[in-house]
């Protein structure tokens, strides 16, 4: 193959090697000086391997080759402990197994959300080196802890039938853990409750003997209001009775007959009458 030569007499195979290879440095040069920031992110400068600041989302500069930046996730993120078809606390998405005060097993489903504190992202990756390992190794043994010795304070029972109250006791408890640990807590929830099959039927016998019981007594309670209406309607009898007989008593004989007899007439005389006669029960000379 046939070597050519610049106006130098320079192989000119080796001159494109090396003005290639002088624009593709240029160019490493101009793009390695800069680049972005997204919003939700924080950039960790490092000048060597040494932490030097920290770069605010957009544009920022840097020394090519010398100086780095890594992201570091600084908006919400979910921790989630919840089943997923898991029991235990083997992974992320699995409930945290504990133990109640009355030594009943527990698996409590939890989600967590929370951010990393924008100014300590320098203390994190000097440490961590990335958001993950921080999560992994601070973040998410805080919440297993946490919500497991909280767990402990409460029976059982205690923890379905004060479920707010413990959601809110483990709010505060991991706000302050995190806060010393460069993150914030922006919520905490309780998703879900599970106990042991044996635990679960001994409830379910409890509330079926309390439902019984509630319904009995609703029973006798309507038993007895029934039977204080039959005495007080034969008390309502008697005292008219009584007062039907002092009335008669008052009036006579002649004239109560008299009474009954205008209280069922129609008002309609007789169409024959014997001369001299008179209605019965009409006393007109009173």
């Amino acid at each position: 193959m046939p070597t050519y030569l610049d106006a130098h007499g320079q192989p000119l195979r080796e001159k494109i090697a090396w003005h290639a290879a002088s624009v593709l440095l240029a160019l490493v040069v101009i793009f390695g000086t800069f680049g972005t920031i997204n919003a939700g992110e924080r950039g960790v400068k490092t000048r060597l391997g040494a932490v030097v600041g920290t770069a605010e989302p957009g544009l920022y500069f840097k020394i090519p080759l010398i100086e780095s930046v890594t992201k570091m996730e600084v908006k919400t993120r979910t921790v989630n402990y919840d089943k997923n078809g898991n029991e235990g606390d083997a992974t992320d998405t699995s409930q945290l197994s504990g133990a109640s005060k009355d030594l009943q097993d527990v698996w409590i489903g939890v989600v967590v959300n929370y951010h990393v504190s924008a100014d300590k992202v320098t203390d994190i990756y000097s440490q961590y080196k990335s958001v993950e390992n921080y999560e992994a190794n601070v973040i998410e043994p805080i919440i297993r802890e946490v919500v497991k010795s909280t767990a402990a304070q409460y029976t059982a029972e205690e923890l379905v039938t004060k479920r707010a109250e413990f959601g809110d006791k483990v709010n505060i408890v991991l706000a302050e853990r995190f806060t010393t640990k460069y993150a914030v807590l922006e919520r905490f929830s309780v998703t879900n409750f599970e106990f042991s099959q044996a635990f679960t039927q001994a409830i379910e016998t409890k509330v079926t003997a309390v439902q019984n019981a509630e319904a009995a007594k609703n029973k006798l309670e309507q038993i007895k209001f029934e039977a204080q209406q039959t005495v007080e309607t034969a008390k309502a009898v008697a005292e008219a009775q009584r007062i039907q007989a002092q009335s008669l008593s008052a009036l006579g004989g002649r004239d109560y007959v008299n009474l009954k007899a205008i209280e069922k007439w129609d008002g309609h005389l007789p169409t024959q009458m014997i001369p001299g006669a008179s209605v019965p029960f009409l006393n007109l000379t009173r």
